[in-house]
């Protein structure tokens, strides 16, 4: 009789082991194919590259990305070298004279795992059921080709969602052969996966066939040492973007920086699917409640999304010359004052302030202030561009009429850049920048997952998703109370579009009203959830899918233990003693706080609360595991 594998086993540190050790590690082997594998194209790319390591530690040697092949991303991505698998580098000696830089060399003909990604390397998969290749296939999509055609077309997709002559949609789109091939690829897979619940519903509805597992995206946590590290950098890089700010509002800086708030909203130029039409019109109600509440807060709202430009903006460099000319002046004019003040204390001398400043200093001052007159508004978009009048970002504003006005409580700020170290205007990554922002605000209409919410989140930033992104729905499901901990989920789903703009609009609103303290505190537990977002816990629901995929694929060798699919408990935030956000004294906490914040009533204690919040993200459960890799050590998974 054949040998059955159970894939039911034991666990260490939240790694499964096999329970029998007769088959060898080189009887498995799992391929992973993609278009963005060491090419960027879009969110698949931080897929793959972030979940690599977990998966090397897993396969070993026995582990192959596969994807198209570009010299320049070879030289800066890639490290080139002889593969030691011997069929392998059969299958590439045979392969490099055709053009091409994988069974039948493999004498031992081990069992085989491949994953696809997206229609782009379905045909791989396709061509692998029709010569019946022994191969167990999974194909993921991250968003149905379809959909995000019919978003972007301004459709009225997901109340129309089971409606749509899918068809008749690609044809008249002109994708109709390649949405052919994503459905095919999705039919003919042992294993169907996407990477979140309402891409499920999506793609039952878009390419006929519901989702086998649901494999959300993780990213690589790196936790601080220290507690309140990543406060710290906030204070740091938020000190950057004031400089900014000093250059960019020159002449109309009458706003109190220490009390204005930096909202941002990035990623690829889409307006509608991105949400950015929702976040302009719930700004300007946003301003409207701040000014009509004579609030002392001011909030500077940053669009960092790439669009066709021409240059810098001119006012803009301008803007950051006379700031540092400004800097310059002040440290010279501190210099002369700091000396004469020396040499009068040398003396014995009481300081006449008077006599500290002379003609010269005064003249100096004098046209520093002259250098701050401006006659012309603050732009709204740091470049020039290229589609200046058609532009859907700055043509909502004209419509609003959000110009950067003194009056105006919600400033605008549109870099249609992704951001660099190396700008002449703002010089920073885009992490840096994050852990320097207040609140990212992603109110998506159309975002299989969404990692800019959960990079957001990692660094402790507050961030606003909604639930009709991935991100969101993971985060409905596994946090009781998500506004506590930092994320704010707007209902795109059941509500119409004015109410989620107004639901949007109080989110903002309550979270301009938070003190220092209250913000602080509401940080820690944003950067508590990064645990949830984790690849050594949600890699998981991979290995589910690859041992679904074996099972399916070679019954005679593998059968599926009944505890799938992957189980959440140990996985649910609960609500926080403290709520709202607002305790006033903490025994172990971060950052002083302000005089306004000294009368609070609620006590709150940063250590006990995340030891509650730690409890409740357990190790995982066991699943069952492709072996482990030869080189890998049991201490790299000990907590």
């Amino acid at each position: 009789m054949p040998l059955v594998r159970s894939l039911s086993v034991t666990s260490l540190n939240g790694l499964p082991l096999w329970e029998d050790e007769n088959l060898p590690v080189e009887d498995l082997m799992f391929f992973e194919i993609s278009w963005e594998v060491a090419n960027k194209v879009g969110g698949i790319y931080t897929v793959i590259q972030t979940k690599a390591k977990v998966t090397a530690d897993e396969w070993g040697e026995n582990y192959v990305l596969i994807g198209p092949y570009y010299e320049h991303n070879v030289k800066t991505q890639v490290e080139v070298f002889e593969p030691s698998n011997s069929a392998i580098r059969k299958a590439m000696d045979s392969m490099s004279p055709k053009g091409c830089k994988f069974t039948a060399e493999n004498e031992d003909k081990p069992k085989l795992i491949a994953q696809f990604h997206e229609w782009q390397s379905g045909v791989g998969l396709i061509l692998s059921r029709i010569r019946n290749l022994p191969i167990a296939t999974i194909f993921t999509t991250h968003a149905t080709l379809l959909g995000r055609y019919l978003c972007a077309g301004n459709a009225d997709f997901y109340n129309l969602l089971d409606k749509f002559d899918v068809d008749k949609e690609a044809g008249e789109r002109q994708i109709y052969h390649r949405y052919c091939m994503e459905r095919a690829s999705a039919h003919c897979a042992h294993v169907f996966t996407t990477v979140s619940a309402i891409t499920a519903v999506e793609a039952e509805n878009m390419i006929k066939r519901k989702p086998d597992v649901i494999t959300p995206n993780g990213l690589n946590i790196k936790k601080f040492s220290a507690m309140h590290e990543f406060q710290n950098l906030h204070s740091l890089y938020k000190s950057r973007i004031q400089e900014f700010i000093r250059g960019h509002f020159y002449g109309h800086l009458d706003f109190n920086l220490e009390k204005t708030l930096f909202f941002f909203i990035a990623g690829r130029y889409e307006f509608t699917n991105k949400g950015a039409d929702l976040f302009i019109e719930a700004l300007s109600r946003l301003n409207f409640l701040l000014r009509v509440h004579k609030s002392d807060v001011t909030v500077v709202v940053f669009f960092i999304m790439p669009a066709k430009t021409h240059n810098f903006n001119v006012e803009t460099l301008k803007g950051q010359a006379v700031r540092k000319q400004l800097w310059d002046t002040a440290h010279l004019v501190k210099e002369k004052f700091g000396k004469r003040l020396y040499e009068a204390l040398l003396k014995g001398e009481t300081p006449d302030m008077n006599k500290f400043l002379d003609r010269d200093d005064l003249t100096i001052m004098k046209r520093a202030i002259y250098a701050t007159q401006r006659h012309t508004l603050p732009p709204v978009t740091t470049h020039n561009m290229l589609d200046d009048g058609s532009d859907p970002i700055l043509s909502t504003i004209r419509r609003i009429g959000l110009f950067n006005n003194r009056a105006d409580r919600v400033k605008i700020v549109f870099h249609p850049e992704f951001l660099s170290s190396t700008s002449p205007l703002l010089p920073m990554d885009y992490e840096e920048f994050v852990r320097g922002c207040h609140l990212g605000v992603f109110p998506s209409y159309y975002e299989p997952w969404g990692y800019t919410p959960a990079e957001c989140t990692v660094m402790g930033i507050p961030s606003v998703t909604t639930n009709l992104s991935g991100f969101g729905c993971f985060m409905q499901e596994h946090v009781a109370d998500p506004n506590a901990y930092g994320i704010y989920i707007v209902d795109r789903r059941f509500r119409s579009l004015d109410e989620s703009c107004n639901q949007l609009t109080q989110f903002m609103f309550g979270f301009c009203k938070q003190s220092r303290r209250q913000r602080i505190i509401q940080r820690n537990r944003t950067e508590r959830l990064s645990e949830l977002l984790d690849w050594r816990y949600l890699v998981r629901y991979y290995m589910h899918a690859r041992h679904l995929a074996l099972c399916k694929a070679f019954p005679e060798k593998f059968q599926m233990d009944p505890i799938a699919p992957p189980l959440t408990e140990g996985f649910r935030y609960p609500r926080p003693a403290s709520v709202p956000p607002s305790p006033s004294v903490s025994l172990h906490s971060s950052p002083h706080q302000s005089d306004d914040e000294e009368n609070d009533d609620e006590r709150y204690d940063e250590e006990e609360e995340a030891e509650k919040d730690r409890r409740n993200i357990k190790a995982p459960v066991s699943l069952g595991s492709i072996p482990i890799g030869k080189n890998q050590s049991q201490e790299e998974y000990q907590d």
